[in-house]
């Protein structure tokens, strides 16, 4: 389906076998958070419109169910790591936008996203986690907050062992806030390792749907 105005999605039970949705429309505050409230998401090159997604299966992770390795437990107990929230959230995504995709055909994060994440950021909804190293980023990741859900999009590291630090410190303090889960879209080996899994997309939407009834927490985030 191809969308325009008004602001506005069709069932994303509707989708195809690949996930896709719907095409076109525009990356608007607006639509970017009715987009992710039901359970769809943008994925996107520059030579391509913009392309709306609600894969099935969806893999997610629950905070509970987190696997962490020996090996990077020991890096965590080493605390090697400065971890932060929403500090340097323009200096994240516009390192995930360098990270190459496996196809080498450049990246999904194009400048209308990064622009469009980093007002989400401005107005609370998106959120960062840094990991530094002697003072300088060294990874990290972001995505957006509703209800008590997380939605992860991207992350990155140019030491090793940073980005999965802030994952799961993120994972940590989400938690602790008692969100149900964290949505990371599609099968990956390295998330499956940490224990998410693939459920259907009939029951991430029931699921999702039961978890945006919880107020979402806007506005910078901290590690206490």
């Amino acid at each position: 389906m191809i969308i325009d105005e008004p602001v506005a999605f069709p069932l994303p039970r509707f989708a195809g076998k690949d996930g896709l949705l719907a095409i076109g429309g525009d990356l608007s505050e607006k639509r970017l958070l009715l987009a992710y409230r039901m359970g769809i998401f943008p994925w996107f090159s520059d030579d391509q419109p913009i392309l709306w997604w609600s894969p099935d299966p969806r893999l997610v992770l629950y905070p509970d169910e987190i696997r962490i390795s020996k090996s990077l437990k020991k890096v965590i107990k080493k605390k090697m790591f400065h971890l932060t929230m929403d500090t340097a959230f323009e200096q994240v995504i516009n390192a995930c936008a360098q990270v190459r995709r496996p196809d080498d055909q450049g990246t999904w994060i194009v400048k209308d996203m990064i622009d469009a994440y980093c007002r989400l950021h401005e107005s609370g909804f998106a959120h960062s986690v840094e990991a530094w190293y002697k003072g300088k980023l060294a990874g990290g990741l972001y995505g957006i907050s509703l209800g008590k859900s997380f939605f992860g999009e991207s992350m990155f590291a140019y030491v090793s062992n940073a980005s999965k630090s802030a994952f799961v410190a993120l994972v940590d303090y989400l938690r602790k806030l008692s969100f149900d889960m964290i949505d990371c879209q599609v099968a990956t080996a390295h998330l499956i390792r940490f224990g998410a899994i693939e459920i259907s997309r009939n029951r991430f939407l029931d699921e999702l749907e039961q978890s945006l009834d919880a107020p979402t927490r806007r506005g910078k985030w901290r590690f206490s």
